[in-house]
């Protein structure tokens, strides 16, 4: 029997996102114990959440009974203190996925343009071919934005701008002063985001949201998330930060009770825990160094990370992919994103790391 067509004639070609593997797939298929599988695919902190998050998430279980809160009031209220914003410059969402979602039932329809950089977070293209937007790709420089190129694509037409710093899967890094000059001359009806799910782990971090606080760039949207460096990945939990009346539009497209009370709580005590923090920025740092020296003595081509991924040239990446899944290790093929040739892998804990790289060697080996 077949299912009534969808009205929606962009689900036509739309590809489905594919996640990084999770370890249970992995164990079914391959028949190996989960225990001894290693997960450096999908940029999750690997020293995992916050034992603050983990408490006080343990704290709300008794009452699950019970709605959320649907304004998340608490987490609001911290994180606006946090940022120097006021709370009704937020706008909290199901992982920043969502975020991106609300802006495509906001801005996006038959009709308009979005610009994105050629090797840019997939859910950009998804969302836009979606919502049947004409998506507008910038090639990339160096693998990663040519801001340059990216504001000559701006037409009459052009409602969004995405720009990921650093960016995902490449892990490039824009220069502040550039960022900066691109902000201020996009034009100021164009919707710039700027993905910052990576921002915790630069050194000397641009501030976007300083221009948010003055008032003074109406026309941007800063997306971060609890999912990297706070390691709470499995609760889906991001926010936007814009001005109010950019927010009160996003506001009326986000579904009631969209963060769970969990959430809630465990994101609202990971704010506060600088200590692990830290850790998890002393142990990126590590471990990308650890990485890049690996890759040099192996004489692999690899792209310079400001991330907690790193990318590396391979071959076929896929192949590669398949040899260090079947000794456990999983990591990330990126034929979808158009690098075929590459691999990203995820930095892991230091027995993690060696791992990692054993499984490489192995697998460019066989």
């Amino acid at each position: 029997m077949n299912i009534p067509p969808p009205v929606n004639t962009g689900l036509r070609d739309l590809p489905v996102y594919q996640p990084g593997r999770p370890i249970e797939d992995v164990a079914r298929e391959l028949g190996l114990p989960a225990r001894d599988i290693i997960k450096v695919a999908s940029n999750e902190n690997p020293l995992g959440p916050s034992p603050a998050a983990l408490a006080a998430m343990q704290r709300v279980l008794a009452n699950i009974n019970l709605y959320p809160d649907g304004n998340a009031f608490a987490l609001r209220q911290r994180l606006a203190e946090k940022l120097s914003v006021a709370p009704n410059q937020l706008v909290l969402g199901n992982g920043s996925n969502e975020i991106i979602e609300f802006v495509g039932h906001a801005y996006m329809a038959p009709g308009v343009d979005v610009v994105v950089s050629q090797y840019c977070f997939l859910v950009y293209p998804l969302v836009t071919k979606l919502f049947g937007a004409n998506l507008v790709t910038v090639p990339a420089e160096n693998l990663g934005h040519d801001l340059a190129a990216m504001h000559q694509a701006i037409t009459p037409q052009t409602r969004v701008v995405f720009v990921a710093n650093p960016n995902n899967p490449t892990g490039t890094r824009l220069p502040n002063e550039d960022l900066l000059r691109f902000v201020r001359e996009v034009p100021s009806n164009v919707l710039v985001v700027l993905d910052e799910a990576y921002i915790e782990f630069l050194d000397s971090p641009p501030d976007f949201i300083a221009l948010i606080r003055s008032g003074t760039q109406a026309n941007v949207l800063v997306m971060r998330t609890f999912s990297k460096i706070f390691g709470l990945a499995g609760l889906r939990i991001g926010y936007g930060i814009g001005h109010p009346d950019l927010v009160a539009a996003l506001e009326k497209v986000r579904q009631p009770f969209n963060l769970n009370s969990i959430a809630q709580a465990g994101a609202l005590a990971a704010l506060d825990d600088a200590n692990h923090i830290r850790r998890t920025r002393e142990n990126n740092a590590a471990g990308l160094k650890f990485f890049e020296q690996s890759f040099r003595e192996m004489k692999l081509e690899f792209v310079a990370s400001a991330a907690n991924f790193i990318l590396v040239k391979v071959g076929d990446g896929q192949k590669v992919f398949d040899a260090m899944q079947r000794q456990g290790v999983i990591v990330r093929p990126l034929g979808g994103y158009q690098l075929a040739e590459w691999i990203r892998i995820t930095v892991g804990t230091p027995q993690e790391n060696e791992r990692c790289l054993a499984a490489l060697r192995e697998a460019l080996g066989s």
